[in-house]
């Protein structure tokens, strides 16, 4: 399938299937533009994404109007066309929970309204589409074998298909009222000789989702928050590794060279993951993320790397694939994270550990990774690191207070291990260094002990409690994001230069739930709100966030979905509800 049959699209319209083994990108015009087989960071069988060949479509013949939703908790999408004979609607899935090696994606029409007349078209290319498919053949059943590259596909529900150039091709039409069902295999190594029953597949997934998605009503927007978390599980592995999104390349800003692969497990990002399943009362997201960072820790110790594979191997470096891109990207792979020493990592961790000794769920393999970030963190917080926006190694303020409220956190969780005492001392160092070298003649947190800037991420410390809420570093911090680092009720990270803050990033919508969260623990609940609903409207028409949104173009930026937005809404929702009360009896 050509590149220009299925052209991308702007991220808004994308949806997400994800099964917590690999997810795939699904366009308005039914048209799977993404999907890496058979693990998150391994090559994609359709790469139209970013410029290259291959793609799976199921699309309406004529004029069309498309929509779509998400049915409520999961991540089942509903591809809807209004055409000019009715209404056209496409259920789609990756059966759910995943198979390490192997993938089933369901597709199922229905002519919801009037009569149906849809195309499906078929096309795999292999290695991020430069490796074409050997030539496909239909067994006695009727369902079609295809070989590229090292998967192996099987398609049922198109024994009619023809082959050309573009792939299988099929035509369906559908009678009112009338479904069919489209399932599509890929594997790594040969195919179970029975097929899935795609109603069968439909039971499981949707039971699945349904076990796995809290009802979360606690929070101030129940639905949304079931959204983030159902993403966040979508991204999360039988092993724990959660990626911090699913695509890679999706440029920041056109034409900047910010392009980057997020396809792995960032310790940071996982930490807040299970951070905010912690406040959202979900202990499943908050297991895993204690185990793989947990396991990381264990292994690596003092080297244990900002970013992982969701298997725990090193994070290949990065390297150009030579491919179009996404339009103002590029089509890189790899990143060069894992030669970076990021010391928030450490200090994340030990919140998250906090956090799960809190809900009593950190055992004695987790006591033990906890001791070796702390050893970690009394040797190394002198050493400058790339801190959390990943930049030149520098002796940056946030990843010392972030170490900071990670001890202290820990401390307080478990006052009687005789690792509190050691936490203690050990934050107490941290804490006056930053006082004597990071203060700003102003009153606030300064990004580095030589960068007398004012950074968003400053606010975070203070929240996790490296310092008290009433303490006049933390309101002057929050005073001064909001004079520097905002525009109506949206969020910069810092300023790059003296440009504009719009003219260098967009705004950063992580920092605008962390805002939120700033205001609500001052006791400003109004002005926390309007940050809350400020940043729950940067998402797309899915309801998926990106790392960034233009706020002249009204667009997402960067890859999608990012993690960590999706952890923070969570959290946020979770922590500016007001208190439980039960009712009288």
């Amino acid at each position: 399938m050509s590149t220009a049959s299925f052209p991308p699209h702007a991220l808004h319209d994308y949806a997400l299937l994800a099964d917590g083994e690999r997810g795939a990108l699904i366009g308005p015009d039914g048209a799977v533009a993404w999907l890496c087989a058979p693990t998150w960071h391994d090559d994609a069988v359709f790469a139209a994404l970013i410029g290259g060949r291959g793609g799976y479509a199921v699309t309406p013949r004529g004029r069309y109007v498309p929509g779509g939703h998400y049915e409520e908790g999961t991540l089942i999408w509903r591809s809807r066309w209004i055409t000019t004979d009715g209404v056209v609607e496409c259920r789609e899935a990756l059966a759910f929970p995943g198979e390490a090696g192997r993938l089933v994606l369901l597709r199922q029409l229905t002519a919801v309204d009037g009569t149906a007349h849809v195309r499906a078209v078929l096309d795999p290319y292999a290695d991020y589409g430069r490796t074409p498919p050997a030539a496909p053949h239909r067994d006695d059943d009727g369902r079609w074998h295809l070989n590229v590259g090292h998967h192996r596909l099987r398609w049922q529900g198109a024994p009619s298909a023809t082959v050309g150039a573009d792939g299988l091709t099929a035509e369906f039409v559908l009678r009112p009222g009338e479904r069919h069902d489209l399932v599509l295999e890929c594997s790594d190594a040969p195919l179970p000789h029975t097929p899935p029953h795609a109603g069968q597949a439909w039971t499981a997934t949707e039971r699945a989702w349904r076990e796995s998605v809290p009802p979360l009503e606690r929070t101030v927007a129940p639905r949304d928050a079931r959204r983030a978390y159902a993403v966040l599980r979508g991204l999360t592995t039988h092993g724990g590794g959660m990626v911090a999104a699913a695509t890679t390349s999706l440029p920041e800003r056109a034409e900047a060279g910010r392009n980057y692969d997020y396809r792995y497990v960032w310790i940071r990002d996982q930490s807040y993951a299970g951070q905010a399943a912690a406040a959202a009362g979900a202990p499943e997201l908050l297991d895993a993320a204690v185990h793989f960072v947990g396991e990381r820790l264990r292994s690596d110790g003092p080297r244990l790397a900002p970013a992982y594979t969701v298997h725990g191997r090193p994070v290949p470096d990065q390297r150009e694939l030579g491919l179009p891109g996404y339009p103002g990207g590029s089509s890189r792979i790899g990143n060069h994270v894992g030669e970076q020493f990021q010391l928030d990592a450490f200090g994340e961790s030990l919140l998250l550990f906090a956090a799960a000794e809190r809900a009593g769920r950190l055992d004695a393999e987790g006591w033990k990774a906890a001791d070796l970030a702390v050893r970690t963190v009394a040797d190394r917080w002198r050493e400058p690191d790339a801190g959390i926006w990943e930049l030149e190694p520098r002796q940056w303020t946030h990843s010392r207070l972030t170490c900071v409220a990670g001890l202290r956190a820990l401390a307080g969780a478990a006052p009687r291990q005789p690792l509190a005492g050691t936490c203690e001392r050990l934050a107490d160092a941290l804490f006056a260094e930053a006082c004597a070298t990071a203060v700003h003649p102003d009153g606030h947190w300064q990004r580095a002990t030589d960068d007398p800037g004012i950074d968003a991420a400053l606010l975070l410390p203070a929240l996790r409690g490296a310092l008290p809420a009433r303490d006049p570093r933390t309101r002057a911090t929050l005073a001064a994001c909001r004079a520097h680092l905002t525009q109506d009720h949206f969020v910069y990270r810092f300023r790059h230069d003296d440009r504009p803050l719009e003219q260098a990033e967009g705004a950063f919508v992580l920092c605008g739930f962390v805002m939120a969260l700033a205001e609500h623990q001052q006791g400003n609940d109004t002005e926390a709100y309007r940050w809350f609903e400020r940043s729950r409207g940067a998402c797309g028409a899915s309801g998926l966030y990106a790392e960034e949104f233009d706020i002249a173009q009204r667009q997402l930026r960067g890859n999608l979905p990012q993690a960590f937005v999706h952890a923070l809404l969570l959290e946020s929702a979770a922590r500016l509800a007001p208190p439980f009360a039960p009712t009288a009896e």
